[in-house]
């Protein structure tokens, strides 16, 4: 074969060749991009997220003063193995002046993470402010090489300072103010990992679901060059929304000069506790409900826990001669006494040197009930009873209502039931039952149970029951409940979270009589220490021992609830218990309730005009408030 063929043969062979390597790799690079487009790639997600924490709702008083809140936490850390040894000690000089950590505190934590590399949290209790100086600190120790990068599976990485929220914290601004009522709260770790805080005790715990119904802020959308979100019509933007905030009925300044009104007569009267709290009497609006003890929410001691307890409405006591006016009340409401009726006051015997008959004494079977003050006479008025506190009086006409109206009337007035204020954990009392109290009926012989409930003895009660009774007074028969909170305040809308229906428990002719019963009492009565010019004023005092293990102690519990009114149309209702006032030594007629619950009272009434609540006509505020040494002493 010519040469010249065999040259065109080998030329073309090699054209062909060249061609199927070519056809070969366009079909190589076609398989190869068919199978980048069909399978799944693990490309960087082009989307981001950025969440906002959300907190727990603020306790803000009636004049705006925040009494607790939640302030959000951030957390910082670093990975030890990209910390540069060379300039570890300029990190934690740094870290510590942008912190406020302490310098030698950071160095151990530093030296016990190294011991097993890797991430390590140096703080979880940054606030706000700092955690926005360490964020700026955070570039800076990137620009100052603090931190150096690694070579992580062909890729190089650099991890620096990382700040990040870490949960909150729930401060109480005022320490110690308006405790117990406002409650404690306890820490726990949400499922996000985040430290949130739940209420145990007062209004932290009565109201911790809506306190705690946050929803944490949502920015979600595409990623720009410098991973910003870039925002457009696909982005998800939901706004941070806190817990319900607590807007209360309770100024700040008048809690604050009530409890410090306490903390005066605590010492006075060397009492265990002593309790106020004042109402309107129209509207159950509680403006204060002080304690002489207190704690501060944010560092509980042992010494505190005996002061955890909102015994306002947890400690349960005999309320002694304040229930006389509610028992007397029943029987009136049903026509059961005369107007002017003549009642015999048990007092045989002569006159002393003062012209005064024995002290009366009436049998009930194998018990003799007496009576605590001496009358110039025999018999005994409907306004004798109540303002010089006859047992004998009040039992008299106790028995005149069968054993189930005194029951069911008691009942009425929200003995053995709660009152239904905003607070958890409250009592009940305990009361004889109605078969007890209709023991006799039949026959219409005296019974001892209605006897001696009608003055405050064989029954328990709660203060705050007790002031509650007491509104039916001041309030045209009509008995309020009391509420501590106003509204709630929850994404810029109020709710309010009671329905403030009142009671009708008497009739208003009723409440009208014992209002002036009351108020002579005040005049002319047990209570005439808590006279005030130009307003007017009424109430009763009660002083009942404490009873343990079936046993009276010589320990007291003395109380005076009651109103006061001026010509405004400005209405309170006021309850004073001073638990275990002195009953030994040179003062021992401390104990009476004329000696420590009404001079309080009186104060508290004073306040109120100090801080324009009350107008009286003339502006007179007497400076005396505790009777002049050798005055009259009552007893209840």
């Amino acid at each position: 074969m010519p040469s010249k063929n065999i040259e065109k043969i080998d030329k073309t062979k090699k054209i062909v060749i060249l061609f199927s390597l070519i056809f070969l790799c366009l079909t190589i690079l076609m398989i190869s991009v068919f199978r980048t487009i069909a399978e799944n790639r693990h490309l960087p997600s082009l989307r981001s997220e950025k969440n906002e924490l959300a907190v727990r709702g603020d306790i803000v008083s009636e004049d705006n003063f925040k009494i607790a809140s939640s302030k959000k936490l951030y957390k910082a850390s670093i990975d030890t193995r990209y910390l540069d040894p060379a300039k570890r000690e300029l990190f934690l000089n740094l870290f510590s002046i942008y912190s406020n950590v302490d310098y030698k505190e950071l160095e151990e934590r530093l030296k016990e993470g190294e011991k097993t590399p890797g991430n390590l949290i140096l703080s979880y209790g940054i606030n706000s402010r700092s955690a926005k100086n360490l964020k700026e600190l955070a570039f800076k120790l990137i620009q100052l090489d603090v931190f150096k990068s690694r070579q992580i599976n062909g890729n190089k990485i650099l991890r620096g300072l990382t700040i990040s929220e870490s949960g909150e914290k729930r401060t109480f601004s005022y320490e110690d103010t308006l405790t117990p009522v406002v409650g404690y709260i306890s820490k726990f770790e949400s499922e996000s990992g985040k430290t949130k805080v739940n209420g145990i005790k007062g209004l932290e715990r009565n109201y911790n679901k809506v306190l705690n119904q946050s929803k944490d802020g949502v920015l979600e959308g595409d990623r720009d060059v410098l991973s910003y979100i870039s925002f457009d019509k696909n982005s998800i933007i939901r706004k941070r929304i806190d817990g319900a905030t607590l807007n209360l009925n309770i100024p700040l300044k008048l809690q604050k000069n009530i409890e410090m009104t306490l903390d005066v007569y605590k010492e006075k009267l060397t009492a265990d506790e002593i309790i106020v709290s004042v109402m309107e009497s129209k509207t159950g609006k509680i403006i204060t409900m002080a304690s002489s003890n207190r704690f501060n929410p944010e560092k509980i001691r042992k010494e505190d826990i005996p002061s955890l307890n909102v015994n306002a409405i947890e400690y349960q006591f005999e309320p002694g001669s304040v229930i006389k006016p509610l028992s007397i009340s029943l029987a009136i409401d049903k026509n059961l006494v005369k107007k002017n009726e003549i009642f015999p006051a048990y007092n045989v015997g002569g006159k002393d040197a003062a012209g005064e008959y024995p002290k009366g004494a009436y049998k009930i079977g194998r018990f003799t009930i007496k009576d605590d003050h001496q009358f110039r006479k025999n018999t005994l008025t409907l306004d004798d009873i109540v303002m010089f506190s006859s047992n004998i009086g009040t039992l008299q006409i106790a028995q005149r209502l069968t054993g189930p109206e005194f029951f069911e009337g008691m009942k009425r007035y929200g003995f053995t039931r709660k009152t239904g204020i905003d607070l958890p954990y409250e009592k009940k009392g305990v009361m004889p039952k109605i078969w007890q109290f209709s023991a006799g009926d039949k026959d219409k012989r005296d019974n001892v149970f209605k006897a001696t409930v009608s003055f405050g003895q064989g029954m328990t009660s709660t203060f705050i029951q007790l002031l509650k009774a007491y509104t039916t007074f001041n309030n045209d028969g009509n008995m309020i409940t009391p509420h501590i909170v106003s509204h709630l305040t929850y994404d810029n809308t109020k709710y309010k979270p009671y329905d403030d229906k009142p009671e009708k428990i008497v009739s208003k002719q009723t409440a009208d009589l014992m209002k002036k019963l009351l108020v002579r009492t005040v005049e002319e009565g047990t209570g005439r220490a808590a006279r005030i010019e130009g307003l007017e004023i009424g109430g009763k005092t009660g002083t009942a021992q404490i009873a343990r293990g079936g046993k009276y102690l010589k320990k007291y519990i003395s109380s005076f609830f009651g109103f006061v009114n001026d010509d405004k149309g400005n209405s309170y209702t006021i309850g004073v218990t001073v638990m275990n006032p002195n009953s030994t030594g040179k003062y021992w007629y401390y104990y009476y309730a004329s000696w420590s619950a009404v001079p309080v009272f009186k104060e508290i009434v004073q306040n109120l005009v100090k801080l324009n609540y009350l107008s009286p006509k003339e502006g007179i505020i007497p400076g005396e408030v505790m009777p002049k040494e050798g005055s009259f002493l009552e007893k209840d």
